[in-house]
């Protein structure tokens, strides 16, 4: 990959992603030029194609680092050894993983709508996966007895969707911490799925 004089790719290139979720969260995909994100930078528009071969592969590239790090994170998660246990971890996990990458988990959500066929069928995947976990707590729960639900899959969108929302309006300086917010929605999701 060619570099541009006096810029060093290893920094670069975190630097135009960072730039780019920064401008496709506040502005939308749609509405960012590479020109935009290139000045973010320092950059001529021209030297971004050194780094990435079109907005589209960006796009796509930041929803897959995203994916793979909340994957990867869930996987080093202690889960418990109930799904009761379990449902609990993933909820408090997920809430604080994404409140830390609030643009990330944006666009990840937001942007689907603007990628191409190839680059959706490899974001859904890692999204089915990641959403796959869930349901799978909540299906051994629920042939356990602890959990009353019908349809596990809906179930996991709910939950999903319930705890997306605390990145709507939590701030670190507001009348409630962190744990608190944890917990309260821990027992949302709790009576959610009928425990």
């Amino acid at each position: 990959m060619a570099r541009t004089q006096g810029s060093h790719s290893e920094t670069t290139g975190p630097r135009i992603r960072a730039a780019a979720e920064t401008l496709f969260a506040r502005h939308g995909y749609a509405a960012v030029s590479m020109r935009q994100i290139a000045g973010a930078v320092g950059l001529q528009a021209g030297a971004l194609y050194n780094y990435t071969p079109d907005k589209q592969s960006l796009l796509v590239d930041l929803m897959q680092r995203h994916m793979e790090a909340l994957m990867g994170a869930w996987a080093q998660e202690v889960q418990g050894d109930t799904a009761l246990a379990a449902l609990e971890a993933f909820a408090r996990f997920h809430i604080r993983f994404n409140l830390a990458r609030r643009d990330a988990v944006f666009i990840a959500y937001n942007e689907l709508r603007n990628l191409e066929p190839e680059g959706f069928a490899q974001i859904e995947a890692l999204r089915n996966a990641y959403e796959g976990e869930l349901a799978g707590i909540l299906t051994a729960g629920r042939e356990a007895g602890l959990f009353q639900l019908e349809e596990p899959r809906v179930t996991t969108r709910a939950v999903i969707a319930l705890l997306n929302g605390v990145l709507t309006w939590y701030r670190d300086d507001g009348r409630l911490s962190l744990e608190e917010v944890e917990s309260l929605h821990w027992q949302m999701v709790r009576r959610l799925v009928g425990v």
